[in-house]
């Protein structure tokens, strides 16, 4: 890796941050730290763990080790992280899921639909619950495209 430095690790997170339309509090809801903690690593008075790092390049959509290239990211912690990071939460991988699920709702009998549809809003209530602010506003459009099917179907078999 590179020793010059092209910009300080918490300068580049924050540039980040903002280019992905998030708030310091979201990251932190994200990653299971303060709002105190993301100020701190974006000035620069700390540095990320291991882990964090791979957390906020999956938050950002990046390896880990493109996030700390050409930063002033100490290389012995560069060199103990992984070379890939998750990309989806939990809720953003089970939204994806019930997507599918929707998709067969159509094929079913038309008794059976609203059943289907009932369990599927149930389950995205579930995962309101356990959701975080970001994820919010794609729960809100999944709960009234289902509830909107749901009236239909319920309309469709009066």
């Amino acid at each position: 890796m590179s020793r010059f430095l092209d910009e300080p690790l918490g300068r580049r997170l924050a540039r980040l941050r903002v280019a992905r339309g998030h708030t310091q509090q979201s990251v932190a809801e994200r990653l299971g730290l303060s709002r105190n903690a993301v100020s701190h690593l974006e000035t620069g008075l700390s540095h990320p763990s291991e882990r964090t790092v791979v957390l906020l390049a999956g938050l950002f959509g990046i390896e880990p080790h493109d996030l700390v290239a050409g930063t002033d990211y100490p290389p012995a912690k560069v060199d103990r992280l992984p070379a890939v990071a998750p990309r989806h939460t939990e809720v953003a991988a089970r939204l994806l899921a019930l997507d599918l699920e929707l998709r067969w709702v159509d094929a079913l009998p038309p008794a059976s639909r609203a059943d289907a549809l009932t369990t599927i809003l149930a389950e995205l209530d579930d995962l309101g619950v356990r959701g975080v602010v970001d994820e919010r506003a794609a729960l809100d459009r999944a709960r009234a495209a289902v509830s909107r099917r749901l009236r239909e179907v319920g309309s469709a078999s009066a």
